[in-house]
């Protein structure tokens, strides 16, 4: 067993179940959600919906604020004050400066008074750096160290298979976060593309057409069936308030491609939903080693 206790923190982006996060005692660093001069925080004092609404209002994104190293510093002495190793997975650094803040407070605290902080960059989002939370807590469940949990999550995240499917292309293209979505003209607007994360990017994969349902489901055919490279540990399929009833399709869908031993649903937080809009969702898991 470890000689302390290890906890695992994260950003708000990793869009886990509340219940998760209670159940199993993970700390959130949440991300600010600015809308026009209000400030607000991932998953603290709003809601996904409230997101959509004042989009849908104003005709403008959010804007989305990353954690400072003043906040790093501040969750960080929270949660090494007991003498506790803390791994905590980031946001890519692609799409924010957090990682960057959570390593410059890691190594302060470090030198400071010798505080154990492992920053991971998670090269993802979503529940795709949620797969990084839930491997470091079963790692620290089973009595591995600090410092071998680290260099495990940072092989598993290479493994990870993560994308969605967008119902809109509008949030993406005012958000400016996937480049390649500025090549769909309006004469393209039926296309429904999927977006995959690569190299701690998102980058523009397959496009489907037809209705949302037919698109969903020829999606996640394509991700799951016939493969033989999947972890089948588990599986996530995330949303972003897709209809009860779809999602539920969609879930049966996926256990009839492939065995998982668990298919957790999750839905999108403020942060991602605020780039990829409403009526989005994807499959996420890893692939074998």
């Amino acid at each position: 067993m470890p000689e302390h206790k290890i906890k695992i923190t994260c950003d708000s982006i990793c869009d886990l179940p509340q219940e998760v996060y209670r159940e199993y005692d993970i700390p959130v660093m949440p991300l600010g959600i600015v809308l026009g001069d209000d400030l607000r925080f991932d998953g603290v004092n709003i809601s996904t919906l409230e997101v959509f609404d004042y989009v849908d209002k104003n005709g403008v994104l959010p804007k989305t604020t990353a954690a400072s190293v003043s906040d790093y510093l501040e969750f960080f002495k929270k949660h090494t004050s007991d003498g506790s190793a803390v791994i905590h997975i980031n946001i890519s650094s692609e799409f924010s400066s957090c990682h960057s803040s959570a390593c410059i407070a890691a190594e302060q605290l470090h030198e400071k008074d010798g505080s154990e902080i492992y920053a991971i960059d998670s090269r993802n989002l979503s529940s795709g750096a949620g797969h990084l939370v839930l491997l470091a807590h079963e790692l620290a469940a089973g009595g591995m160290s600090a410092p071998e949990i680290a260099d495990a999550v940072n092989e598993a995240k290479n493994r990870l298979d993560v994308s969605f499917v967008l119902q809109t292309l509008s949030y993406l293209q005012k958000g400016g976060r996937c480049p390649g979505v500025v090549a769909f003209g309006a004469n393209l607007l039926k296309l429904r593309p999927e977006i995959e994360v690569k190299d701690g990017k998102m980058t523009v994969g397959k496009k489907y057409r037809g209705s949302m349902e037919k698109s969903i489901f020829d999606y996640v055919r394509g991700r799951l069936e016939g493969r033989t490279d999947i972890d089948l540990h588990r599986i996530f399929v995330t949303h972003s308030y897709v209809p009860d009833e779809l999602v539920s399709k969609v879930v049966e869908l996926v256990k009839e491609l492939q065995p998982f031993e668990q298919v957790m649903v999750s839905t999108a937080g403020c942060a991602i939903s605020s780039h990829c809009g409403p009526n989005c969702i994807g499959v996420l898991f890893f692939r074998k080693k």
